[in-house]
């Protein structure tokens, strides 16, 4: 493996694992932990940022936070990890000719790298709306610099960028407009942003999901969220690490959002 800081709190790392670098794709993750010790005892869940098949390598986009991250931001070249994946389902991409509009907050960046290389390969047009509280939190810029993104900003003190809220300048945009793709990762506050401005301009959204997960495998039910899909009279958990974390945001339970199609009271969730 190999670190390369970019803060005090932000390091890419790159992992060699043929599995994940062969079959990653853009919204999935991984579950991994440094060394082989029982501490910490669980994997984190990390997105994949993006793959390298030819050299059998992927790559991480890690914020330290806790025990199990700022353990894997201290490995070294060499240093062992245990690695599960790539596991989820991963964002669906839109058919050639149409728009991707990429929403991220802070470190939910990371799927997007992979992401745009597959949008742009099929034929998208693409845009990314990157936010953060301050310009500390938009690091990961050059990766669509480099392959001619265009890129909206916004940071909450103004730092970088236009300043408020990312959703704002992505509500701009979509002024007038239609036939746009929303794809959003992020903090909770910004996905529901995003769904309440997919719902009202009725375009297609796809969120990814951020809850607790212990196994990653649907096993411990740590991640379950409320989901009601076409056809279900009531809303039912569905396991993020395996039916999603990606979902179509109109399917989603908001409690955020009262009333609606796809924002009914989490207390008619079945089992």
């Amino acid at each position: 493996m190999s670190a390369e800081p970019l803060s005090d709190s932000h390091v890419l790392l790159k992992f060699r694992h043929p599995e994940v670098a062969h079959f990653g794709r853009p919204g999935q993750f991984v579950m991994i932990k440094a060394g082989t010790s029982s501490e910490p005892p669980l994997r984190r869940p990390v997105s994949i940022m993006d793959v390298d098949p030819v050299g059998e390598v992927f790559a991480l986009f890690l914020k330290r936070v806790g025990p199990g991250t700022r353990a894997l931001a201290e490995l070294r070249r060499g240093d062992p990890a245990l690695c599960l994946g790539p596991l989820g389902v991963p964002f669906t991409a839109p058919d050639a000719g149409s728009e991707a509009l990429l929403v991220a907050g802070g470190y939910g960046i990371a799927p997007f790298v992979l992401f745009s290389k597959q949008l742009l390969t099929g034929g998208v047009r693409t845009r990314v709306f990157y936010g953060g509280r301050t310009a500390h939190d938009l690091l990961l810029r050059t990766p669509f610099e480099e392959q001619g993104i265009p890129l909206t900003l916004a940071t909450e003190d103004g730092s970088l960028g236009s300043q408020g809220l990312v959703t704002a300048p992505l509500a701009a945009h979509l002024a007038g407009r239609s036939g746009a793709g929303l794809f959003a990762c992020g903090p909770r506050p910004m996905l529901v942003a995003v769904a309440r401005l997919a719902e009202e301009r009725g375009l297609p959204a796809q969120v990814s999901l951020d809850p607790w997960m212990g196994c990653g495998l649907g096993t411990c039910l740590g991640c379950v969220v409320q989901i009601r899909r076409p056809g279900e009279e009531r809303a039912r958990y569905r396991c993020a690490c395996t039916e999603g974390p990606v979902f179509d945001a109109s399917t989603v339970v908001w409690p955020d959002l009262p009333g609606g199609s796809a924002r009914r009271n989490p207390s008619e969730a079945g089992p």
